[in-house]
Parts: C-alpha cells; sequence; structure tokens
C-alpha cells in the first residue's frame, strides 16, 4: 500500500502532522473494519511510521556526511522492507533530496503502490526560532545544532508537484491544524476503497525480448545518446547543466549540475543494457526509456 514521504525543513513539526496522519489512517481503517460494508483490502491494511526516533537515529548525524548518508541509508532500508499492498509506510524525516525521493518513489513504483509527498511549509524563520526553544531546553533532546540546521537549510531542495515523483504534493501551513487526511487517503486509498493502478518504470519490466536486431539497436542507440552527451559538453566547456535535445525524441536530456565523465556515462549506459537484455519494449522505445533512466541517475549526482 502507500509511501507517504514527509518533507519539510528541520524544526518544521514534520513528525507532529506524521503522528496526525498515523492517527487519521488508523482511525479510518478501524471505521472501515466496524462498518457492515467493510472493505476486506483496506481492513488488512497496516499503518508503519519510519522517523529517526523509530530508527534510533541522534540529530547528530547531520554534522558529517558520512553520518548522514549511513542514516539515510537506513531510512532507505527500512521503508523498503515495510513497503507493501498492505502496508501504508510514512517516512518522516527531512527527505530534503530530490534525488532521494525519487529513489523511494521507485521503490513504490516496483511494488506497484502509490505514494505522495507531504510538504511541511512551515517558514524557515519559524522553524529556526522553535529550534532555538528546543537547544535551550536541556531536557528535550529535539534542536539541531545551528550548524547543521542553517546547513540543512541551505541543502534544502523544495518538493515540486510538476515532477512525477513529488507528485501528488500536499503542503500543509504552519497555521493549518491539520494535514489535508481526506484528500491524502482518497489520492493513495479512494474513498470506495479501489486500490489506485500503478505500473512499474518501463525500464524494470521483464519481458522477453522476441524483436529482430533488438540488443543491436539496444547497443547502437544508447551508444549515439552517449555520444550527443559527449559532443554537448565538448562544445560547453566547464559548463554544468543543460538541455541534449535527442531527435525523434519526445523528452530532452537534462544534464547534472557538474559535468559527466565518459566512463561514468558508459557505467550507467552498461547498467542500463545489463537491466534490459532480457526486456522487451519495442526498439521504437529504447531512446525514450533510455532518456528517462538518464535523466533518473542524473538527478541522483
Amino acid at each position: 500500500m502507500p509511501l507517504v514521504l514527509i518533507s519539510g525543513y528541520p524544526s518544521s513539526g514534520k513528525t507532529t502532522r506524521a503522528l496526525q496522519l498515523k492517527d487519521f489512517f488508523e482511525s479510518k481503517i478501524a471505521s472501515k473494519i466496524a462498518s457492515e460494508t467493510s472493505d476486506a483490502r483496506v481492513s488488512k491494511l497496516k499503518v508503519h511510521l519510519i522517523n529517526d526516533q523509530s530508527l534510533g537515529v541522534s540529530r547528530s548525524v547531520y554534522h558529517t556526511a558520512k553520518a548522514e548518508k549511513d542514516a539515510r541509508a537506513e531510512e532507505y532500508s527500512a521503508v523498503k522492507r515495510l513497503l507493501s499492498r498492505d502496508d501504508i509506510v510514512i517516512s518522516d524525516g527531512p527527505n530534503y533530496i530530490k534525488g532521494f525521493r525519487y529513489q523511494l518513489y521507485c521503490e513504490a513504483k516496483a511494488v506497484q503502490t502509490p505514494n505522495c509527498v507531504v510538504h511541511i511549509g512551515t517558514p524557515a524563520e519559524k522553524c529556526r526560532e522553535i529550534n532555538t526553544k528546543l537547544l535551550a531546553d536541556k531536557e528535550k533532546d529535539g534542536g539541531y545544532e545551528e550548524e547543521d540546521f542553517e546547513n540543512l537549510i541551505f541543502r534544502y531542495e523544495e518538493p515540486n508537484g510538476m515532477t512525477r515523483w513529488d507528485s501528488p504534493l500536499f503542503t500543509v501551513l504552519d497555521e493549518d491544524e491539520t494535514p489535508p487526511c481526506d484528500q491524502i487517503w482518497e489520492a493513495l486509498v479512494g474513498s470506495d476503497g479501489k486500490a489506485k493502478v500503478v505500473r512499474p518504470n518501463q525500464a524494470t519490466v521483464l519481458k522477453p525480448a522476441t524483436e529482430q536486431n533488438y540488443l543491436y539497436e539496444l547497443d547502437k542507440t544508447t551508444s549515439d545518446i552517449i555520444a550527443q552527451i559527449t559532443t554537448y559538453q565538448k562544445d560547453h566547456p566547464g559548463e554544468g547543466g543543460g538541455e541534449v535535445t535527442v531527435s525523434e525524441a519526445t523528452t530532452s536530456i537534462s544534464l547534472p549540475a557538474m559535468p559527466m565523465t565518459l566512463p561514468q556515462l558508459q557505467r550507467i549506459r552498461r547498467q542500463f543494457i545489463t537491466l534490459n537484455r532480457q526486456h522487451n519494449f519495442s526498439k521504437s522505445r529504447i531512446k525514450e526509456v533510455f532518456i528517462d533512466y538518464l535523466n533518473s541517475q542524473f538527478l541522483q549526482q
């Protein structure tokens, strides 16, 4: 069942909102079970809340890159372990890196379950005031060290509802008493309890390759696209980012801020070929699927 990603500035009230959602979901499931028209699918749902407290992670992990990366990997593993069609997983954390949100979005798609992002829209200045009070209260371990707090604010990548991994996006303002719980339930479970249909990514669907010359086209098309990227980067030396347009493709390639080296591009290409050697989307779709795969990999750079 669904994955709910909570995202927001440090000390913005993410855990408060996550607990409100958890209570609402559990109440909704209980009422469905008690009703005469109980939905068997909904009645099997369980709600899980994952956050630093449940994982035993201290907020001091945000002081070093390695400790933060390890903590993020622990959150990722916990979410992946619990995701299923009979579980609602609420991931309560900063989730401030768009590449990390994309990874969790892919995990949800892999098990064909819906997901959404709940953005806690408390202004940075209000978060700063709250964090200062939490740090001053020695009986509570709820504040971030000032340096870590400012670093997280600076690095925060706000969710964008126009991107598929941040959609549907629900924003909860500081003055809102509760999140839009009914709308979130509707988006993820449906008012009638019918499961939302989620299709896995084309690049991860296993199908037998039946078209003639499929492997040849797979190798040639991906090689040509890598050549276009390297040519673009040579024509724009020292520049990061940019859009590479591929002929007969509806989607362009969005390059990362840091220029990609040829070995990096070839490694991504080999990964894609390995994933899709035994797959069968038509040869005419290779360009589109490879471009989509490149964009997803570049987001993580």
